[in-house]
């Protein structure tokens, strides 16, 4: 096979990754002059580093550039598939080149955050005294992933999804590149076509590439073999999904935005977020649950209708599926956030927790204690307790419920919105009896 013939049978992506500091696209926050990582890469020398960011932002093409520019030895490792031995193979490879030519080696760990603990350690000591310069690249967050003796010897340089102007010029790099690209085609690409190529990819370089790669294979499979229409774009694109991790960091970060658009009263940016995490596949039922939690969290007793409104559209899901039991979570998303809202019952739920963790288990007052035996009776059990509905307007007042040697608390304090407000008047109300000393009304 000859090496053209085996050029041209690598992925369209591959054959187009960054040879040169000057021909990777995007990433202009570190890569612009005078950033930090330009410099240093420009300066050839090497630190470890951490590249956290999204598929197809250039995490892998840059740390072949920071190897180049610096003359060293490149070594690349997949934590999907490499082990321990691996990484002692590449230890005696560095060592052996230092041997030779004093030449440094970096390794580069792609899917870092697979590694596991005692995986990771296993590069600390030849980080250490320089054997080794460490590059990671993760799709996750480092700080969560990454153990943190590691991450005191790198610096972290988050990358971020391309834009759309980024991943447009990718594409007429590639359609206008004779050597490694398509520009032996002459192929004529109507600017709407790259614009839906570029939306679809959804900041991914190498999607941007793969799917441009084929729309100009059927288009030449078709009657216009030098002209890429934005009708056959349009049919290519349309499988393209947007980012979301079900186990990541997107799954996260957009269930995070949802809940506090919804406590923003923001109905618009909620329904959007629902609509982002649903085109990505999340499961509707972890949706639904987080909504009821919603209802208990941000609205509480401003609106207790939401708790079953929630609970409704839960249900009104699992009877219908998808898509038409989606409509009930987003009206009741929609309706979350036009609701009143109320922590006040969350709040006053975390102080009674800390209480009851300060002060331990405190014995239950003998008058509030049931008392179904005649030896409980003998014991004081009930005695002194007053009936609540036997008391003027059902209400005891001056009667105490805490324990014994426990200070008085008013964990609840309803807000000035919803039903709440109704609540706030009819607690004053009760406490305003209640600083009353019985009999002198």
């Amino acid at each position: 096979m000859s090496v053209a013939v085996a050029e041209g049978l690598r992925p369209l992506a591959d054959r187009m990754r960054p040879r040169r500091l000057e021909e990777f696209i995007g990433q202009r926050h570190l890569l612009a002059p005078g950033k930090p990582l330009y410099t240093s890469i420009r300066s050839g020398q090497l630190h470890s580093l951490i590249l956290w960011g999204p598929p197809g932002a250039g995490k892998t093409t840059l740390a072949r550039l920071i190897a180049q520019t610096a003359s060293a030895q490149f070594i690349p490792l997949s934590a999907v598939m490499a082990g321990v031995k691996d990484i002692r193979a590449a230890v005696d490879s560095a060592r052996a080149a230092r041997a030779a030519d004093g030449r440094a080696t970096l390794l580069f760990l792609d899917e870092v955050h697979r590694f596991n603990k005692a995986q990771q350690d296993t590069f600390l000591p030849y980080v250490e005294d320089g054997t080794l310069t460490f590059v990671g690249a993760t799709t996750e967050n480092p700080s969560f992933e990454v153990i943190s003796a590691l991450l005191s010897r790198a610096r972290i340089y988050v990358l971020k999804a391309l834009s759309i102007e980024d991943l447009e010029a990718v594409l007429r790099a590639a359609l206008a590149d004779e050597e490694r690209g398509l520009g032996r085609e002459r192929l004529e690409a109507e600017p709407e076509a790259l614009t839906l190529i570029a939306h679809a990819a959804d900041g991914d370089a190498r999607r941007a590439l793969n799917m441009l790669e084929l729309a100009v294979s059927l288009a030449q499979a078709g009657s216009t073999p030098h002209q890429l229409g934005a009708a056959l774009a349009r049919e290519v694109a349309g499988g393209g999904h947007r980012r979301f991790d079900k186990g990541g960091d997107q799954f996260y970060e957009q269930i995070s935005a949802l809940h506090k658009a919804v406590r923003g009263s923001d109905p618009d940016a909620a329904l959007y977020w629902l609509c982002r995490m649903l085109d990505g596949g999340c499961d509707p039922r972890y949706i639904a649950r987080r909504v009821v939690r919603m209802a208990s969290e941000d609205l509480g007793l401003a609106d207790p209708r939401a708790l079953a409104l929630t609970l409704d559209a839960w249900e009104a899901y699992e009877r219908l599926g998808t898509p038409e039991g989606e409509l009930a979570l987003a009206s009741a998303v929609v309706y979350l956030a036009c609701a009143p809202k109320s922590n006040a019952v969350y709040v006053a739920m975390q102080e009674a927790m800390a209480d009851v963790a300060e002060f331990g288990t405190l014995e239950v007052p003998l008058k509030l204690r049931n008392a179904p035996t005649g030896l409980m009776k003998e014991l004081g059990y009930g005695r002194d307790y007053r009936y609540a509905h036997d008391e003027p307007g059902a209400f005891a007042a001056g009667e105490r419920y805490l324990p014994d040697g426990m200070p008085d608390r008013r964990y609840y304090r309803p807000v000035a919105r919803g039903l709440e407000l109704k609540i706030a008047e009819a607690l004053a109300r009760l406490r305003s009896h209640a600083s009353t000393p019985k009999g002198s009304e």
